[in-house]
């Protein structure tokens, strides 16, 4: 005798909006890095696909962060902080004689403190890291609109770049869509072709 068909019921997801808010913000040529902060103020480093330590490095992001530790867990308080590290000696290098750490989350960056007074950016501002740390330029930030999309790539590629200012070849946009958590990218050179199309 044949058991009876069980299937497992799955639940079609909810479809989300398009025209909700995004935040477009400058794409940056370094490296992905984020920055791990525990409650009791215990620090650590990653690159894209793993941790990372001084004496195991990607591009001096590590060394960077246990040098900087004390004030790093004082501007960013607990949590997993994700950016990129950039400026000289990584991809574009943006005509800098140093190297930066922008935050991706600019909502959180600005957002001020519990306390009413202050944010990220102002205890930033306030540290020895001020010009070290900050976050991804926001372009635009409003409901989806594809003509802003386009508008904030055709200012990026007369300007130049707003994180370096007069840097003339930046590399394209982030879009964030906050209803979905979703990112996605375009860049200005082979904006929407994939890496195996470009070598072709």
């Amino acid at each position: 005798m044949t058991e009876t068909f069980a299937p497992e019921f799955v639940e079609w997801p909810k479809t989300k909006r398009l025209f909700r808010d995004i935040i477009v913000s400058e794409k940056l040529d370094g490296t992905n890095a984020a920055i791990h902060i525990s409650e009791d103020g215990q620090v650590a480093a990653q690159s894209r696909r793993r941790l990372i330590t001084p004496t195991s490095d990607n591009f001096g992001f590590a060394t960077w962060v246990h040098d900087n530790a004390a004030d790093l867990a004082h501007i960013l308080g607990p949590g997993l902080h994700f950016g990129e590290w950039w400026g000289r000696g990584i991809q574009r290098g943006y005509g800098l004689d140093h190297k930066r750490f922008s935050l991706f989350n600019t909502d959180r960056w600005f957002k001020t403190g519990d306390d009413g007074i202050d944010s990220m950016a102002t205890r930033a501002e306030l540290s020895s890291l001020a010009g070290q740390i900050g976050s991804v330029p926001v372009l635009y930030q409003g409901e989806f609109r594809e003509s802003q999309i386009r508008v904030a790539l055709a200012k990026l590629q007369l300007s130049g770049s707003v994180a370096a200012p007069g840097f003339m070849n930046p590399e394209g946009i982030c879009v964030y869509h906050t209803q979905t958590r979703g990112v996605f990218k375009v860049t200005l050179d082979n904006q929407d072709a994939g890496k195996w199309e470009v070598a072709a």
